[in-house]
C-alpha cells in the first residue's frame, strides 16, 4: 500500500479526469500514457513518476506545483504580504503577485495585477480551458478581449467570464490598470 499522499495523488488524479468527463482511454489519447498505467495510478496501486505527471499535467493544462499543492494536506489560513510572490514581466511591466496562492482543499486562487500604460499582454489559449475567472478593476483603464469580444474596464467595474480561447488585456499609452483577478 503506497503512503496517504500518494493515495491523495490517486484521489485527485481521478477527480481530475472525471470533471472533464474522460474516460481512461480519452485521458491515455490526451496525456500519451497508456490506460492500464493510468488505471494503476488512480487506484494508488503504483505512485506516479516526474514524467508521467508532467504528462498528465500537460493534458489537463496545470503546473505540476499546483496539482501537488491539490494533494497536500492542509493550508495555512494567512498568507502575510511578505510570502505572496510576486513576478514582473522584463518585456511589458506587468507584475502579478500571489495574493491568495493555489492551495489544498481550496479551489480559488486571487492575484493583484498590474499592467503599465500601454502595454499589451495576449494569451492564445487559456492554460485550463473553462476556469471561471473574475476581474475586478482597482484603479486605471483595462481593454479585455475576450473570444473576441472587447470590454472596456474602468475602476470599480468587474468582468465575469469563463475562458475558452484567447484573451487580450491592453492598456491606453496615458493610463496603465491594476486589478484584482479571482481564478476559481
Amino acid at each position: 500500500m503506497l503512503d496517504s499522499l500518494s493515495e491523495r495523488l490517486a484521489d485527485r488524479l481521478r477527480e481530475l479526469r472525471q470533471a472533464r468527463g474522460w474516460s481512461l482511454d480519452q485521458l491515455a489519447a490526451q496525456s500519451g500514457l497508456s490506460r492500464a498505467t493510468l488505471s494503476r495510478m488512480e487506484k494508488a496501486e503504483v505512485s506516479p513518476t516526474a514524467e508521467s505527471l508532467g504528462h498528465l499535467c500537460a493534458a489537463y493544462g496545470l503546473p505540476m506545483s499546483r496539482l501537488l499543492m491539490m494533494v497536500e494536506d492542509s493550508f495555512d489560513p494567512k498568507v502575510p504580504y511578505e510570502r505572496q510572490i510576486e513576478w514582473r514581466d522584463p518585456e511589458t511591466g506587468f507584475t502579478r503577485r500571489s495574493v491568495s496562492p493555489p492551495s489544498a482543499g481550496l479551489t480559488g486562487e486571487v492575484l493583484e495585477c498590474h499592467l503599465p500604460p500601454g502595454a499589451t499582454i495576449t494569451y492564445n489559449a487559456p492554460p485550463r480551458p473553462g476556469q471561471e475567472h473574475h476581474l475586478i478593476m482597482l484603479d486605471g483603464a483595462l481593454t479585455l478581449t475576450v473570444d473576441g469580444t472587447p470590454h472596456t474596464l474602468n475602476a470599480g467595474d468587474c468582468l465575469r467570464y469563463h475562458l475558452s480561447g484567447a484573451t487580450r488585456f491592453e492598456t491606453e499609452a496615458s493610463r496603465g490598470a491594476r486589478y484584482i483577478l479571482v481564478l476559481i
